[in-house]
This record gives C-alpha cells, structure tokens and sequence, in this order.
C-alpha cells in the first residue's frame, strides 16, 4: 500500500504533467537585459556628440589587426595530424 501511494504521489502522476506543461517558459529577453541594451544604444548615439575627436593612432599600431589576420589565415591552412589527437591512439 505503502508502494502505491508513493507512485501516486511523484512527479509522473497525471496531473504533475498538466501542471508542467501549464508553466510559461521564461522569455528570452529579460527586463534587465532590454535595459542595458537601450543604455548602450543611447551611449552610441550620445556620447560622439559629447567627447572631443580623438587623435588617430601610431601607424604602427594599424599593424597589429593586420597581423593578427595573417597569423589566422596561416592557422587555417596548417594541416592538422589527426592521428595524434585521437583519444586512446596508442602511437
């Protein structure tokens, strides 16, 4: 008896089913995050209008996001050694 009672009483009865399936999954955008969306868009439009222009960088600087570039495309066309990186290979 006490067997069947407790069958009865979890989560797989008929009507938990109903009930979870009643809830309202959580929305995607919380109040929180539309608002710190909407902060970083009025800062965008704002804050150029505000701030003084800036200087332009050290040439050398312009460098370095070229660099980074190459350095991903010589990375995308290295071959890769798959047998060496196969779990429980024994070479």
């Amino acid at each position: 008896m006490e067997r069947r009672a407790a069958r009865r009483s979890g989560p797989h009865r008929k009507g938990a089913v109903a009930h979870c399936a009643e809830r309202k999954p959580p929305g995607y955008f919380t109040a929180e995050l539309v608002m710190a969306f909407l902060l970083v868009a009025a800062s965008l439009v704002l804050l150029p209008l505000v701030l003084p222009p800036l200087s332009p960088p050290p040439s050398l600087l312009l460098l370095v996001p070229v660099g980074l570039l190459a350095v991903l495309a010589a990375l995308a066309f290295v071959p890769l050694d798959a047998q060496s990186h196969l779990v429980g290979s024994s070479r």
